[in-house]
């Protein structure tokens, strides 16, 4: 392992919040209860999918607060909090703005609207959003929604892999 790869791996222990500090959130404490739970903070293959899924789709729902939301979300679905708030990081301030391009471009491929062309400086807000908005929002529907599946999916399917190489080297 390089020093690179420690101080990633270092760096994303700490950029996951830990139990006691997201059970003592405000927002959180409904829920405090259940988000102690050890189940919803161990590698299982089951749970670390459905906290895939969790990150997934509330990282393309919710512009802000995804981590609380997720975490208060893999307390009733028994998912992996560390893997749903890694998921959450898709989305950040610095890709942001890719991902919002590219919802557009695929919500106005979907709802079959020509791209609109750039609007010029002192339109109205309410006539940005009008044009912008409806494929903006349908996009990042679709990307919540398929990421979720996806991540669903490609988690169970690697660790099936994962345990099907590890039985065909032991044989």
């Amino acid at each position: 392992m390089t020093g690179l790869s420690i101080g990633w791996a270092s760096w994303f222990r700490q950029a996951i919040p830990k139990r006691e500090v997201l059970a003592a959130h405000p927002w959180l404490r409904p829920v405090a209860g259940r988000l102690l739970d050890p189940r919803l903070w161990r590698l299982q293959h089951e749970s670390v999918a459905r906290g895939v899924a969790v990150g997934t789709f509330w990282a393309f729902v919710l512009p802000v607060a995804q981590i609380l939301v997720a975490a208060a979300h893999c307390a009733w679905w028994r998912a992996n909090i560390p893997a749903a708030a890694a998921m959450t990081m898709v989305t950040n301030p610095l890709t942001i703005g890719f991902w919002l391009w590219l919802a557009y471009q695929t919500g106005a491929l979907v709802l079959g609207q020509p791209l609109a062309q750039p609007t010029p400086t002192g339109v109205a807000a309410s006539t940005w959003l009008a044009e912008f908005g409806c494929p903006t929002v349908m996009g990042m529907g679709l990307f919540a929604l398929g990421g979720s599946a996806l991540g669903y999916l490609g988690v169970k399917l690697i660790w099936r892999l994962r345990v099907w190489f590890k039985r065909r080297v032991r044989r």
